[in-house]
């Protein structure tokens, strides 16, 4: 987060990004948390939490989508190098989660594979439809987030980690607008 306040305050240090950094994680990695985050090119987690090589384990899915290879993506870090933090990051203005939402009100099949995207972030849609509200965009992207943070917390194989506080699994809202991350959960103590 401290990373993340020097980005929003346009002075990034850009760390861990030069030739003698490189050598350090040539043969090894040790990164201290994997973000689970949207494919958006805005939104690239190295940048914003101002970190660097060897730094982040990055899954980048359309919303946040989490199916099974995603999942075990995310698993990796925790579960063969002890990484002790994930965080799933939504964002303002997502453009998969807007997709997403209009396919489904409109009962209209995207293109190509995307389908799979739909499907994936239906359960927040549906909750976002329940609730209503003035942004159902930003209230799905927000649902989103915590529907795939609180799924990771339920995992068989990562749920014993949350509980023995091995791992801490976050909810984060990246702000388009000023660059900042808003944790939402799950906020290690």
């Amino acid at each position: 987060m401290e990373g993340n306040q020097r980005w929003a305050q346009g002075d990034p240090q850009a760390p861990n990004r030069d030739l003698a950094r490189r050598q350090a994680v040539a043969q090894e990695q040790k990164p201290f948390a994997a973000v689970l985050s949207c494919i958006d090119s805005r939104v690239p987690p190295e940048l914003i939490f101002d970190v660097g090589l060897g730094d982040l384990f990055v899954t980048r899915t359309g919303g946040e989508a989490v199916g099974p290879v995603v999942t075990g993506s995310v698993e990796f870090g925790p579960l063969t190098s002890g990484t002790p933090l994930i965080v799933v990051l939504g964002h303002q203005r997502c453009g998969a989660i807007k997709a997403a939402y209009a396919a489904l009100r409109d009962g209209k099949t995207l293109p190509g594979n995307l389908p799979e995207i739909v499907t994936a972030l239906q359960p927040a849609y549906e909750q976002v439809a329940a609730a209503g509200g003035s942004d159902p965009i930003d209230a799905m992207v927000r649902a989103q987030i915590e529907l795939a943070a609180n799924d990771l917390r339920s995992n068989p194989d990562l749920a014993p980690l949350v509980a023995k506080q091995d791992l801490a699994i976050v909810g984060a809202y990246y702000s388009l607008d000023t660059g900042a991350v808003e944790v939402l959960s799950g906020a290690p103590s």
